[in-house]
């Protein structure tokens, strides 16, 4: 019996690096591509009993349907987030869906407090200067750490992790979820409040849920109105959380002390690619890398050797699965 054949697509070198070290890959067929799946990519899918995606494909209807008549029976998403999939259409096709349930929340909260720590003590002017043989300190002045409170909205796996580091460095912490962690947040000192008092309150607010209609622009004109002035913003969870016209707003008016993003609304087509000798045609991301106190990567945070190893195992497990007619991974079907 052949092996199964699964096309992948968006794949950079850590992602076949990290897909073919994961424990039955070599089971596997393999076919690498490193452009995006899209409606009109999909047809390169052919021969494939799967396909395997990242959070920038676009599996709308018009792609699924191209998968399914591709022959294609499983999409093994290499991801959390699923914002970009058409489930229904998927369900109505009979594809199966999959995802990664969880991968190390250490990556992304670590990367949280990363682009924190470099905002508030401005670590990437500093190098900047530093490397033009300019060590003047004028300018660089950030604040204490300890003593001042964070807001965490969303307290999934990533989000209790970002608490906890946040709480090592003696913040106080404020929480926020739908579905509160009582017995967590007693244990780490963490305290769930409304939204508006957390935003009031909070010198430091990261965002930690995923987009789903009701969190899309959960940071908008109304909500930076309720945020407590010179505040950091983090996101590292998705880019239309947050408003970026409203953001640029904040900004100018100088109601946002700092941004961080991991995350851009707009980020499809731009994010994991080198852009380097183009002339940028997001007039608003171009905006944002205006300001000194803002600081962007390119969805990264999940990029650790541990988190690409637990995205290719699970992966991996769900395409032997589909070979085997074994069971999926627990948890980790969407459809």
């Amino acid at each position: 019996m052949p092996a199964l054949l699964t096309a992948v697509y968006d794949a950079r070198p850590y992602d076949r690096e990290a897909l073919l070290g994961a424990p039955g890959a070599t089971a596997l067929a393999w076919r690498f591509h490193e452009f995006r799946l899209t409606a009109e990519t999909a047809p390169s899918a052919g021969g494939a009993g799967a396909v395997c995606a990242f959070v920038n494909d676009a599996l709308d209807r018009p792609c699924l349907e191209g998968l399914a008549r591709a022959g294609v029976r499983l999409v093994a998403l290499r991801c959390t987030g699923f914002n970009n999939v058409d489930l229904a259409a998927a369900r109505a096709l009979g594809l199966v869906v999959t995802r990664v349930p969880q991968y190390s929340p250490h990556a992304v909260a670590e990367h949280a407090v990363a682009l924190l720590l470099a905002l508030n003590r401005k670590i990437h002017r500093a190098y900047q200067r530093v490397r033009e043989l300019n060590f003047s300190l004028h300018g660089l002045v950030g604040f204490d750490l300890h003593g001042k409170t964070a807001g965490i909205v969303g307290t999934g796996k990533i989000g209790r992790v970002a608490a906890q580091i946040l709480r090592g460095f003696g913040m106080d912490v404020l929480a926020h979820d739908p579905a509160p962690q009582p017995e967590w947040a007693v244990a780490h000192g963490v305290t769930y409040v409304p939204l508006p008092e957390l935003f009031r309150r909070s010198d430091v607010v990261s965002l930690h849920v995923p987009l789903t209609p009701e969190t899309r622009h959960l940071i908008r004109h109304e909500t930076l109105a309720e945020l407590k002035p010179g505040v950091i913003l983090l996101n590292v969870s998705r880019g239309a959380l947050v408003d970026t016209t409203a953001l640029i707003d904040g900004l100018k008016s100088g109601r946002l002390g700092g941004v961080g993003l991991d995350v851009y609304e707009e980020e499809e087509g731009i994010f994991f690619e080198d852009l380097s000798g183009q002339v940028l045609q997001d007039d608003e991301l171009a905006r944002l890398l205006t300001f000194p106190n803002v600081l962007i990567t390119a969805h990264q945070a999940f990029l650790t050797r541990e988190a690409l190893a637990d995205i290719a195992r699970t992966t991996v497990a769900n395409l032997t699965a589909l070979a085997t007619g074994q069971p999926l991974v627990a948890g980790s079907v969407l459809t």
